[in-house]
């Protein structure tokens, strides 16, 4: 199952751009939506609240706290329940919704205990602004933390977002075993490492102008993202596409749909062609051995 991720709506494209790409999400099937506070800043959730207005009950909508936003209160921990509410109240009205499906954590901070947040968390469910929560960017042991938390508060956490993809695979070490311990689905971000595995880039070439890894920027400066070893890892999925009639995108996505512990993939878009692209190519269904053979290319 492919899900949407609207970081790009604000950031690289309009609202009538992300009108288009949620037009297109729909028509393809696509009901998970991913979004952020802090995506825009703002303006991803103020551009879905407005574009979702008549269809809000057609989605799952995820959104996340917990980094720095413009006018949030000083000196209070973005764990804190003091932050939460506050936090809350702000994508409650962005988004046009009495209620968030699943209330994520983005990062924990460092001073609140992460037990303390998902307890924080736990309020927001039971005074009916989030049906559910998520944690985000975390290791094996704070999943584990928070799950027992969330068993002593009685508060439905169901998953977890992480940083995943064929060709970045450290979550399989801890994070999505201690997902399939607690029962929790994984949900990769960067699933096509910001288009590495759609075959735009090649290894000795520069990157082409206007894409993410053409200009300077701190997110995505090439020498930490176009590395030997990230071609090599695309070359081999690419052999593997190759062999079975597939494309690159047909693996990138619904290699990595078929995963242990695997809910679905958070997969950007900036037009709709991409939305359909993403779409078809999560629909491939990876036999055992398929996975197996994925498995081993890690």
């Amino acid at each position: 199952m492919v899900g949407l991720g609207t970081n790009n709506f604000g950031w690289r494209i309009g609202l009538g751009e992300s009108r288009r790409v949620l037009d297109a999400a729909l028509q393809e099937g696509i009901t998970l939506l991913d979004t952020a506070d802090v995506y825009g800043p703002l303006d991803s959730e103020r551009f879905l609240g407005e574009l979702l207005v008549g269809r809000r009950d057609r989605f799952v909508v995820l959104t996340k706290f917990g980094l720095e936003v413009p006018g949030a209160p000083e000196g209070v921990p973005r764990g804190s329940l003091e932050y939460v509410r506050w936090a809350v109240e702000g994508s409650l009205a962005r988004l046009r919704t009495d209620v968030i499906d699943v209330y994520m954590l983005h990062r924990p901070d460092r001073t609140t205990p992460l037990a303390e947040t998902v307890a924080a968390l736990g309020e927001i469910v039971r005074e009916g602004k989030a049906r559910a929560i998520g944690i985000s960017n975390v290791d094996a042991g704070q999943i584990d933390e928070a799950a027992a938390a969330a068993s002593v508060a009685g508060v439905p956490l169901v998953c977890v977002e992480s940083r995943y993809s064929l060709v970045r695979r450290d979550v399989e070490e801890a994070v999505a075993p201690a997902c399939e311990r607690h029962g929790l689905g994984l949900l990769p971000y960067y699933p096509l490492e910001s288009g590495l595995l759609t075959g735009k880039y090649r290894r000795g070439e520069p990157p082409p102008d206007g894409t993410r890894f053409g200009g300077e920027s701190p997110i995505w400066p090439v020498d930490r993202w176009l590395t030997d070893e990230a071609f090599d890892g695309v070359e081999a999925l690419q052999a593997f596409a190759a062999a079975r009639g597939l494309s690159l995108l047909d693996v990138a996505l619904g290699g990595l749909a078929a995963m242990p512990a695997v809910g679905s993939v958070i997969a950007g878009a900036t037009t709709p062609e991409q939305v359909r692209a993403n779409a078809l190519a999560g629909q491939w269904q990876p036999t055992a051995a398929d996975v197996a053979a994925l498995r081993a290319l890690g």
